[in-house]
C-alpha cells in the first residue's frame, strides 16, 4: 500500500501539473469505486482543479466549485496522469477525470480485489468524513507532540505505528525502516518506552519519512511509474546484511505482510519467531 511518502510525492507532482486544469468529464468505470452519489460525479464538468493534497494516505483533489474528491488507493491502487484517455478495454481503470486539454487523471488498480475507493464531497465535509475524522495527527513533517501518550498502550510498536488512529501515514514498509533507524524492537510495547526512546523514535520518524521524500524529489517526475523506487534499507531485505552492523536481517511473516528487523541492532541478538513456523510470538 502506498504510504505517506509515496502519496505526498504523487500529490506534489499532480498538483504542479493539474492546478488550474478544467474538467471536461468524469466517470467511474469501477463499479465499487465511487462510494457517494450526491453530489453526482457529473457536476465536476467545467470545474477547475484548485489543489491536490493529502490527509494520511488519502488524496484530496479540490475543485473551484467547492467540491473535493477523497481518494484512497488501498493496497493496489495508483493515481496517475496520462496525456490521452484510457482505452475502453482497460480493466485497471476505476475513476477517470478527463480535462479539456486532453489529459486524464486516472485511478487504476491492479489485481481483482477492487478495494480502492473515492468519494465526491462538499469541500467543507472532507474533514468530517469518517475516513478522515478518525485519523490521528500526521506523522510528517513532525510527529505529534503527545507521541508518548499516543503510544502508551500494551500493543507492540509495530502495530501502534501502523494504526492510523494513533498517527497517520505510516504503513508496513516504513514502520520497519523507522524502527530500524531508532534501534527499537518491533515488539517492544508502547507503554514500556522511556522518554529517551520516545524522543529517539520521534526523530527516526521525521528523518526516515523526510529522507524518503527527499529521495523521491530527486528521482521522480511525471509520468509516475507503477512501482516507485523506494529507498528501503531493511524492509523485504530478509537474509541480507544489516546496512549498519552487517548482521543478517530477519523477518516475521504474517498472513498479508512481512516484518523485517535486525537481531543485533533491535532485539539484543534475540530471534523473533516466524508465524510461518509458530503462531506464538514470545
Amino acid at each position: 500500500m502506498p504510504e505517506l511518502p509515496e502519496v505526498e510525492i504523487t500529490a506534489r507532482l499532480l498538483d504542479g501539473a493539474l492546478r488550474g486544469a478544467t474538467v471536461e468529464s468524469a466517470l467511474a468505470p469501477g463499479i465499487n469505486t465511487l462510494k457517494t452519489f450526491a453530489p453526482p460525479l457529473g457536476e465536476l464538468s467545467g470545474q477547475k482543479v484548485t489543489s491536490i493534497g493529502r490527509r494520511g494516505k488519502q488524496f484530496i483533489v479540490s475543485f473551484d466549485g467547492e467540491m473535493a474528491l477523497l481518494i484512497h488507493l488501498m493496497s493496489a491502487g495508483r493515481l496517475q496522469l496520462y496525456d490521452r484517455h484510457a482505452a475502453p478495454r482497460d480493466r485497471t481503470s476505476r475513476l477517470l477525470i478527463r480535462f479539456a486539454d486532453g489529459r486524464e487523471l486516472r485511478l487504476r488498480e491492479f489485481g481483482t480485489k477492487q478495494a480502492a475507493w473515492a468519494k465526491l464531497l462538499p469541500a467543507d465535509a472532507i474533514e468530517r468524513d469518517e475516513a478522515t475524522a478518525r485519523l490521528g495527527p500526521e506523522a510528517w513533517p513532525a510527529p505529534p507532540a503527545d507521541l508518548a501518550q499516543r503510544l502508551a498502550e500494551a500493543r507492540p510498536l509495530h502495530a501502534l505505528l501502523r494504526d492510523q488512529r494513533v498517527i497517520a501515514g505510516i504503513g508496513r514498509s516504513w514502520v520497519d525502516e523507522i524502527l530500524w533507524t531508532a534501534k527499537l524492537s518491533p515488539f517492544k510495547r508502547g507503554l514500556d518506552l522511556s522518554a529517551e526512546e520516545v524522543a529517539t523514535l520521534a526523530d527516526a520518524i521525521s528523518v526516515t519519512l523526510g529522507g524518503a521524500l527527499a529521495h523521491y524529489e530527486t528521482t521522480l517526475k511525471l509520468p509516475i511509474p507503477d512501482k516507485l523506487p523506494m529507498p528501503l534499507a531493511v524492509h523485504r531485505h530478509d537474509g541480507e546484511p544489516c546496512p549498519r552492523c552487517a548482521t543478517q536481517l530477519r523477518s516475521v511473516h504474517f498472513e498479508e505482510q512481512v516484518m523485517t528487523y535486525c537481531p543485533s541492532c533491535q532485539t539484543g541478538g534475540r530471534m523473533l519467531k516466524d508465524r510461518r513456523l509458530s503462531r506464538l510470538l514470545k
